[in-house]
């Protein structure tokens, strides 16, 4: 690969980019919300039995109702998991996650729409696939129709 003035000034542009989103607020809100998160003693403690619960969870999935522990380990996991998304840190990091996903998909959006109108940007987000042909299911193995 020739190194142009252009491909020099291409990848410049792409690290300002990469760059003022590391800068942007919402970047500093989701690394806020993480570091609470990680620092949190109590929804750490939620988290782990979750995880703990879940480990239970998968066992209990390869036998079915016929596990001997199928309701127990069901009810559990359902209130750890309910427990652990109504914490406060876990919610907000949530928001944050999903605030910092919307950033990054406009900006896949508009840099795909500077090339051409026609470039498909799989978002994940029915909201900005709705303007590709393809509707987001390029992730399923062509069953969306496009020719991608």
């Amino acid at each position: 690969m020739l190194a142009t003035s252009e491909r020099i000034e291409l990848i410049d542009y792409a690290d300002q980019v990469g760059n003022m989103v590391l800068e942007s607020d919402v970047a500093e809100y989701y690394r806020d919300c993480l570091y609470k998160l990680r620092t949190s003693q109590e929804t750490q403690l939620k988290i782990a039995r979750f995880v703990k619960l879940k480990d239970q969870y998968e066992d209990v999935q390869r036998f079915g109702k016929y596990h001997p522990d199928y309701k127990s380990i069901m009810k559990n996991i359902r209130e750890a998991k309910r427990e652990m998304d109504l914490d406060d840190h876990v919610a907000e990091f949530k928001r944050a996650e999903n605030d910092l996903q919307a950033l990054l998909d406009q900006i896949s959006m508009l840099i795909g729409h500077s090339v051409s109108i026609h470039v498909k940007v799989p978002t994940g987000n029915p909201f900005f696939d709705s303007g590709s042909s393809c509707g987001g299911g390029c992730g399923s193995g062509g069953s969306c129709g496009c020719s991608a």
